[in-house]
């Protein structure tokens, strides 16, 4: 068995480029930080704030909404898999590329501004995602609860 998920909560760093391929297909790519705060240990040392750079990848309805409603400094929650690809470059280098393939995307920052979610000053705005419906009639669960 093996395992090959990713969850992430970050900030846009660009725009999303989106593009459709010749079957009509959109397919969306932007940069998502994520940052571990600094901190000072015991001893003194200071250990500086770290950001990583992840290169997202949405397709079809999840990219549809991302050119609609996602833009450079939002916060995203992303949960997909991670991929690794190869192309060579202009002079021939071979380039590696690690990508996120989003299943699901929920925006988390509040509608009409960039200001981080905070949960006490509004709610979320939530993005479709690709999952299954779930269904509020629970006349007919067989649970005992």
């Amino acid at each position: 068995m093996s395992v090959n998920k990713v969850i992430l909560i970050g900030n846009v760093g660009k725009d999303p480029d989106v593009r459709y391929l010749d079957s009509g297909v959109a397919v969306a790519n932007f940069t998502l930080a994520t940052s571990d705060k600094g901190y000072t240990l015991a001893n003194g040392t200071q250990v500086p704030e770290r950001t990583e750079w992840h290169n997202i990848v949405l397709w079809r309805g999840l990219a549809e909404v991302a050119e609609k409603y996602v833009h450079k400094g939002d916060k995203l929650y992303i949960e997909g898999k991670i991929r690794t690809r190869s192309y060579d470059d202009p002079s021939g280098a071979k380039r590696y590329i690690t990508e996120i393939f989003a299943d699901a995307m929920e925006m988390l920052t509040p509608k009409g501004g960039n200001q981080p979610y905070a949960p006490q000053q509004a709610q979320p705005q939530s993005a479709p995602v690709q999952s299954q419906p779930v269904s509020q009639d629970n006349s007919t669960d067989d649970l005992p609860f």
